[in-house]
């Protein structure tokens, strides 16, 4: 893929949410989110993308830390493929 292409990347969660990524020349091909529900019952949602799965993988850790260090009741850390969008 050409690196000074732009184009939009798209996830699609396991939730039916959709992300749109874009217009972007980076090699991104995951999407990465996690939901926290807090003390206060309320949702805080985190977010990125990064170029790898495994990279993506490697903050499944953190995510438990941060969790433990904010006090979250709990969360879902969730992974999607980024796909090109059709022009």
């Amino acid at each position: 893929m050409a690196r000074g292409r732009k184009r939009y990347l798209v996830a699609t969660m396991p939730d039916g949410y959709v992300k749109r990524i874009g217009p972007t020349a980076d090699a991104f091909t995951h999407y990465w989110r996690i939901v926290a529900v807090l003390e206060n019952g309320k949702t805080e949602v985190f977010w990125g993308h990064v170029r790898s799965l495994a990279e993506a993988k490697k903050l499944k850790g953190p995510a438990a830390d941060g969790a433990k260090m904010r006090g979250w009741k709990s969360y879902v850390f969730e992974i999607a493929e980024l796909v090109e969008e059709p022009a």
